[in-house]
């Protein structure tokens, strides 16, 4: 028997338990019964969700480790081209506010910021992509 089939065998347990003690007990105790029950069923649920949660952030640190470790930048076209998407469409609702709020220098302010979180995400996959290209010895052209 599995660990969710023992689970559940130990839920159904509880469940019959509980409507034993209702036959037993009588209506007047039929409401206190049931919210013992589901207290339980609510901790099995809560247990079910914590270790859930917690493989899942287990095999999202092995994958943070596992990228951290590879030297390689792990951007793909997919990726850039739905984040300039998604900032293509949070850039209409932005401006709106932005000129509707304090007109020409909110919408300004909410297009400097669209630029800029666009230019920290080129410059974020790909490094050097706003740095000089010269070759470290290379000399100036305006040296003799």
């Amino acid at each position: 028997m599995s660990g969710m089939d023992a689970r559940d065998a130990e839920l159904k347990k509880e469940l019959n338990a509980t409507l034993q003690a209702r036959r037993e007990l009588g209506e007047e105790y039929e409401s206190a019964l049931v919210d013992s029950f589901l207290e339980k069923v609510d901790q099995r649920i809560d247990g079910a969700v914590e270790r859930r949660v917690r493989r899942q952030v287990a095999e999202q640190q092995m994958v943070v480790a596992r990228d951290s470790r590879s030297s390689q930048p792990t951007d793909s076209w997919g990726e850039r081209f739905g984040f300039g998407i998604v900032s293509l469409v949070l850039a209409v609702p932005l401006s709106a506010i932005g000129g509707g709020v304090a007109g020409l220098p909110g919408l300004l302010v909410a297009w400097a910021g669209i630029v800029g979180v666009n230019v920290f995400q080129a410059a974020r996959v790909n490094p050097g992509l706003f740095g000089r290209r010269r070759k470290p010895n290379q000399d100036s052209d305006w040296e003799d």
